[in-house]
């Protein structure tokens, strides 16, 4: 059973918060700070879940979500896709959903939401 969360997320603090949340529950996160470095992460390493920041500072989530769908790595066209966003604005869900995130979740973050989110993708390795 994996383990392994991608985080696409620029903003340190959310980083580090989204980081002792998820290695509290033994989860091991990769970072990337960026967008493209998102994708090559997530084309490099084998993730079994992405956490999707959607305002990045290189190209936007949707892009990354879109990229990393259409990747050569075939895996990546079933890894599940959270965009966490601070868009609350309307029909913002619909557009992470039609770039191919499968779950939308704002910010700020809310630890036990995040939690039950991801682990309704990939079971925590410490139950």
């Amino acid at each position: 059973m994996g383990s392994n969360i991608l985080y696409i997320e620029d903003n340190p603090d959310n980083m580090m918060l989204v980081k002792r949340a998820l290695e509290a529950r033994g989860y091991k996160l990769i970072q990337a700070m960026n967008g493209f470095d998102g994708v090559s992460a997530a084309e490099r390493e084998e993730v079994d879940l992405i956490l999707l920041d959607i305002n990045l500072p290189d190209i936007d989530g949707y892009e990354v979500a879109r990229r990393i769908r259409s990747s050569n790595k075939h895996a990546l066209a079933y890894v599940p896709i959270i965009a966490v966003t601070a868009n609350a604005l309307k029909g913002d869900a619909e557009k992470a959903l039609s770039a191919g995130c499968d779950v939308y979740m704002s910010k700020p973050i809310n630890i036990r939401e995040l939690w039950a989110r991801v682990e309704a993708f990939v079971p925590s390795p410490q139950k």
